[in-house]
C-alpha cells in the first residue's frame, strides 16, 4: 500500500486559489506542495535508517523461565540452529548464543552502538575489561572507535517467571576524523534520563524520553566526547515517545538539513496531520516543520524518533566494521587478526555475570557504578 500523501494546509489552499484565478487553465492537482510526510514504509527486524545512523534492530523476545543457569530449559533448545538462531520459536530467539541467548564476543570498529533496553536485562563484557548489567529503561552508549570486542548476553535471571526482553540497538556512524579514537562507553541510567510529560486539551498525556537531543528547556545526558551527537549543531535526537489513548501532541520542528524518521513500533493507529498510519511502520518527516501526532487507537502508542544532520561521507561497511574506504576495511581485518583489539579477558566469549548481581557498570579505568 502506498501511504505517501500530498498535504495542503491553509497556505497551500490559498496558493491554489490564486493560481487558479490568474492561471485558469491550471488544475489544483497540478500544484505541488511539499508534504510534511515524505514516506511511509513497513518495518522488518532490521529497520531502515538514514545518515548519520547506520542500522537499528528491534529485539523483542518473550524468554521463558530460566533453567537455573540463566538459559532456557533444554527442551526449548531442540529444533534450533544454535549459534545462528534468528527465527522466532516459542516466542524467542537465541541469536548467536548456545546456552544463554545473546551475542557472544564480537568486534567493531568505526562507529557507535546505542543500546536502549525497554525491558529485561543485558550483560555487557568487553576487551577493555569493562563490564555491566543494565536494563529496564537503561541505555548503554559505546564508541567502538579504533576497535573493541564486546559481548551482549541476555541472562534469564528469573527461574519462577518468564524473562521478557525488549531493546533497540542503534548504530550511529562516526565521522572519518573520529573513526580511530580510543574505545569508550557510558551508561545512561533510567533514573537520570530526562523525561517530559505533556497534557493536551483533553488531559491526555504524551511522554517523551530524551536519550539524545533537547526539548524545550530539557537536554539529554551528554554523549561520548567523540560522538557525532556530542555537538548540538548536529541535531542528533533519539527520543522514546509514548502516547496515551486519544492523546494529541505537536512534534516541534528542528534545524535545517536534518533527516528525521519516526518508528511506530507499538499501538494501533497513529494519526500524523490528516494521515492514519498503521503500526510497525517508519515515517520519514520534513524536520523543518512541526507536525501533529494523535493516538487514534485503543492502545498506548510507542514511537522511536531518530534524527540528525548527515555526516555526508562515503560509508564502506563490511560486517562489524564501518570505515570510509575499502583499504580501511582491509586494514581493520588485519588489525583485528593481529591484535584481537586487546584480546578477551573473560572466561568465555558468552560470559554472563553472577546471577545475584544487580545493575552495575565497571569501566575500563576501574571505576564502578552500582544501582539498586
Amino acid at each position: 500500500m502506498n501511504h505517501e500523501i500530498k498535504r495542503r494546509g491553509f497556505i497551500g489552499s490559498v496558493s491554489a486559489l490564486f493560481a487558479a484565478w490568474f492561471f485558469p487553465g491550471l488544475k489544483a492537482e497540478d500544484i505541488q506542495v511539499e508534504p510534511v510526510i515524505k514516506s511511509v514504509k513497513p518495518l522488518g527486524f532490521q529497520w531502515e535508517t538514514a545518515d548519520p545512523f547506520l542500522f537499528c534492530a528491534h529485539h523483542e523476545d518473550y524468554f521463558p523461565v530460566g533453567n537455573g543457569a540463566m538459559g532456557p530449559k533444554s527442551d526449548l533448545l531442540r529444533g534450533r540452529h544454535l549459534g545462528d538462531d534468528f527465527i522466532i520459536k516459542d516466542g524467542f530467539r537465541m541469536y548467536h548464543g548456545k546456552t544463554v541467548p545473546g551475542f557472544p564476543g564480537h568486534p567493531h570498529r568505526g562507529f557507535e552502538t546505542i543500546t536502549i533496553v525497554k525491558k529485561g536485562l543485558v550483560d555487557h563484557a568487553d576487551s577493555m575489561g569493562a563490564a555491566g548489567r543494565y536494563g529496564n529503561g537503561d541505555v548503554q552508549w559505546m564508541t567502538a572507535g579504533k576497535g573493541v570486542q564486546h559481548a551482549e548476553m541476555f541472562p534469564l535471571l528469573r527461574d519462577d517467571q518468564e524473562n521478557p526482553l525488549e531493546l533497540f540497538q542503534i548504530w550511529l556512524n562516526l565521522p572519518a576524523k573520529n573513526k580511530m579514537v580510543s574505545p569508550h562507553f557510558k551508561m545512561f541510567w533510567k533514573e537520570e534520563i530526562p523525561s517530559l510529560s505533556f497534557s493536551d486539551h483533553n488531559k491526555k498525556l504524551t511522554h517523551v524520553e530524551l536519550v539524545a537531543g533537547k526539548l524545550n528547556d530539557a537536554k539529554a545526558l551528554t554523549a561520548p566526547p567523540d560522538s557525532w551527537a556530542f555537538s548540538d549543531q548536529n541535531d542528533v535526537w533519539i527520543w522514546n515517545i509514548s502516547m496515551e489513548v486519544g492523546a494529541e501532541w505537536t512534534l516541534p520542528a528542528s534545524g535545517p538539513h536534518v533527516i528525521r524518521n519516526l518508528y511506530f513500533h507499538e499501538g494501533e493507529n497513529l494519526k500524523i496531520e490528516q494521515q492514519l498510519i498503521p503500526p510497525y511502520h517508519k515515517i520519514e518527516l520534513d524536520a523543518s516543520k512541526s507536525v501533529s501526532l494523535k493516538n487514534e487507537g485503543s492502545k498506548r502508542i510507542e514511537i522511536l524518533l531518530l534524527q540528525g544532520k548527515p555526516i555526508q561521507e562515503q560509508v564502506m561497511q563490511y560486517g562489524p566494521f564501518v570505515m570510509n574506504t575499502k583499504e580501511e576495511i582491509k586494514q581493520a581485518f588485519e588489525d583485528y587478526h593481529a591484535t584481537q583489539f586487546g584480546g578477551w579477558p573473560w572466561p568465555s566469549y558468552d560470559h554472563v555475570h553472577s546471577k545475584e548481581k544487580g545493575r552495575f557498570a565497571k569501566h575500563a579505568d576501574g571505576r564502578e557504578e552500582l544501582k539498586s
